[in-house]
């Protein structure tokens, strides 16, 4: 598949998972260096450059995909040929895959440890690094049990509740309004993100702010589970993280409402940090407020300063 069929993949939701996205988005621009034949730096360069425009444009507030573009061309501006620069891009996509799947092994044995043997977890959406929690946890032993939202309108909880079904560990699955219902019963809520912002705000699929206002409201504990490369250098300098809007007709069919009826399909909403009681990343368990120095250790200094429109030290 050529960059375009691949970003239509990512636009349609047929992949779908920030972590996936990532990763896809990296092979693909590998993909793309390797195939070009030239020996012309310039025509390379303005080939990458619309793979990378191409790609972005695909899922606005994924930070993951932004993160991982970036994370393949970085330093792509040091070098003047051809060889060099698809050695470099190839390089740096391996690294960024591998990390990134390295990352949500680790954080299943970081979070893992938050799990206490009999406790009953709630989970929404479908989130490759909390569900590694939740597996490694049960894999040592721990009797637990999950309550799995359906997560509408594309129901990724029926993904999440076929991955714990086939490792045997006891599910359930709710509706996503009969959350405030089932907190009784919740030890502890582990989410996902797709973005956390500088100042630890989380970026996750609609309906998880609800979900920490109920836990917070319970008193129970919030954790979020998140790789690095989800926090967002672009929010440092003060950028607002864009709500993706999907299409109406992912909820209801037209023809099933009034024409003067009005359709919203957000697909994430934001959690502030004060309800969140910690984020379980690849380098440690964190406090929300940490954010900005992660991303400063982790990401780079460059990213917080902008030079002719583009992030200094990047492509």
């Amino acid at each position: 598949m050529d960059i375009e069929e691949i970003a239509e993949l990512i636009r349609s939701m047929k992949i779908r998972g920030a972590g996936e996205i990532a990763r896809t988005a990296a092979q693909a621009l590998k993909d793309l260096a390797i195939s070009y034949n030239g020996n012309d730096i310039d025509q390379f360069r303005s080939l990458i450059q619309k793979g990378k425009d191409i790609l972005l444009s695909t899922r606005p507030t994924a930070v993951s995909l932004w993160n991982a573009v970036h994370s393949v061309l970085k330093n792509v501006k040091n070098f003047d040929s051809v060889d060099e620069l698809k050695s470099l891009i190839t390089k740096n996509a391996d690294n960024f895959i591998s990390k990134s799947r390295e990352a949500v092994r680790i954080i299943g044995e970081i979070g893992a440890k938050r799990i206490n043997s009999g406790d009953c977890i709630l989970t929404h959406c479908n989130s490759k690094a909390a569900l590694s929690v939740i597996k490694t946890a049960y894999a040592q032993g721990k009797k637990l049990e999950v309550i799995a939202t359906e997560s509408r309108p594309w129901r990724q909880g029926l993904l999440t509740v076929r991955e714990l079904a086939g490792h045997q560990i006891p599910t359930t699955l709710i509706i996503d309004s009969a959350v405030r219902w089932a907190m009784k019963k919740v030890d502890l809520v582990i989410v996902g993100a797709d973005t956390v912002a500088s100042n630890g705000a989380v970026i996750n699929k609609i309906g998880t702010s609800q979900i920490a206002l109920i836990a917070e409201e319970a008193r129970v504990p919030f954790v979020v589970c998140a790789e690095t490369y989800k926090f967002s250098p672009r929010t440092l300098l003060g950028e607002l993280v864009e709500i993706e809007e999907r299409d109406a007709n992912e909820i209801v069919n037209r023809d099933e409402i009034p024409e003067n009826v009005k359709v919203l399909n957000p697909v994430f909403d934001a959690t502030p940090p004060e309800y969140i009681d910690s984020i379980v990343t690849e380098i440690g368990l964190v406090p929300p407020y940490a954010a900005y120095e992660i991303i400063v250790r982790e990401l780079g200094e460059e990213f917080m300063f902008e030079k002719g429109g583009e992030w200094n030290g990047i492509f």
